[in-house]
């Protein structure tokens, strides 16, 4: 079983997971925006298979599906490292250039591309859609 790891800027916050993420994309909604001035990559991942070490701050706002999100950061150098969303609770995000080796995880598609800037820059090799992508279905 494959098992990726990852840490904070400063180093005060690492975690591992196993297995093989959920989906990979490219967030382009607002709130995304705001945490990195551009588009976020991300991983959905088990929550089950996810450890974490050291001290989380977190933030909890509402998304445009209505869904509380939780977002977790380094209480020392802020980084954003996960993301929780309410009507998921099974599945959390993670920033993938948090990871070791970020190049382990491809993205496979850009979301919320209604909301990015005109300058955004988008792989024309991965899949784009006006706004969330719905959830995977086991099998597909």
């Amino acid at each position: 079983m494959v098992e990726r790891s990852g840490r904070c800027l400063c180093g005060a916050v690492s975690y591992h997971f196993s297995g093989e993420p959920i989906a990979a994309r490219v967030c382009w909604c607002k709130d995304c925006q705001h945490i990195a001035s551009n588009g976020t990559v991300n991983a959905i991942v088990n929550t089950d298979s996810l450890t974490i070490n050291g001290e989380l701050s977190g933030f909890t706002s509402v998304a445009a599906s209505g869904n509380q999100i939780l977002r977790r950061f380094c209480t020392t150098c802020g980084s954003h490292l996960f993301a929780n969303s309410s009507a998921r609770p099974q599945f959390t995000v993670v920033r993938i250039g948090t990871l070791d080796e970020p190049s382990s995880i491809s993205p496979t598609m850009n979301i919320w591309i209604q909301s990015a800037p005109a300058w955004a820059c988008f792989d024309e090799n991965l899949d784009s859609i006006e706004g969330q992508a719905p959830p995977k279905v086991a099998g597909k």
